[in-house]
């Protein structure tokens, strides 16, 4: 590994256990509340440098392995990205910018990558092929119905859903990163898939609490 590498691999793994403390403070501070928005700000930019790191790891060595881990990055990044963007977006009038759009079109990409790639990998008897299809599944779905929301307007207060389970799915992805690293006592495809098996359930819990809050009485 260059010292460009060993860098830059140094700054990824700090800004991940910044996005990895800063999440969970964020979760448990008052929603609103100047802590929350400071922790999630925080987050945010720490899921920026991490993505940002791992795009620059896979240009500086383009190997198999890299270029799945800069596709992950790019769809995890999203997530927190999206979550952060819909705050702009509270009012019915309040229309995505072509930030929103060029975000969602990368984020489309990388996904049917994932997926190009989980293929490929499943005709070649890989069992990390599961992986890579059920990432590329999962951001390709939500990659259109993106696309299919930025066409309408917006329903008042339905961006505190939106906002909580986005952020959510970040955090989900940067307890996946930690524990692709560091549990090892777990099969890899477990290690890789337990943090999406066990929030999902939980993201679904909060988008119908908050629709729920938001529905006319």
């Amino acid at each position: 590994m260059t010292t460009a590498e060993s860098a830059t691999l140094w700054v990824h793994i700090a800004a991940g256990f910044l996005a990895l403390f800063t999440g969970a403070g964020a979760f448990a501070t008052t929603k609103g509340g100047l802590r929350h928005r400071r922790l999630g700000r925080t987050y945010v930019y720490g899921m920026a440098v991490v993505s940002g790191t791992a795009l620059v790891l896979f240009a500086l060595d383009p190997t198999a392995n890299r270029q799945f881990l800069a596709l992950v990055a790019v769809f995890s990044f999203y997530f927190a990205f999206s979550g952060y963007r819909v705050l702009s977006r509270k009012r019915p009038a309040d229309a995505p910018t072509a930030v929103d759009w060029a975000a969602v079109g990368l984020y489309g990409l990388a996904s049917v990558g994932l997926l190009v790639m989980g293929i490929a990998q499943w005709l070649a008897g890989n069992g990390f092929a599961a992986v890579m299809l059920v990432f590329g599944g999962l951001g390709t779905v939500l990659a259109v119905g993106d696309v299919r929301s930025f066409r309408t307007e917006n329903e008042p207060r339905a961006w505190l859903g939106e906002h909580a389970t986005r952020m959510g799915g970040g955090y989900i992805a940067t307890v996946t990163a930690f524990s692709a690293v560091n549990f090892v006592f777990l099969p890899t495809v477990g290690r890789w898939l337990w943090p999406t098996l066990v929030g999902t359930p939980v993201l679904v819990y909060l988008q119908r609490r908050y629709e729920a809050r938001s529905a006319p009485a």
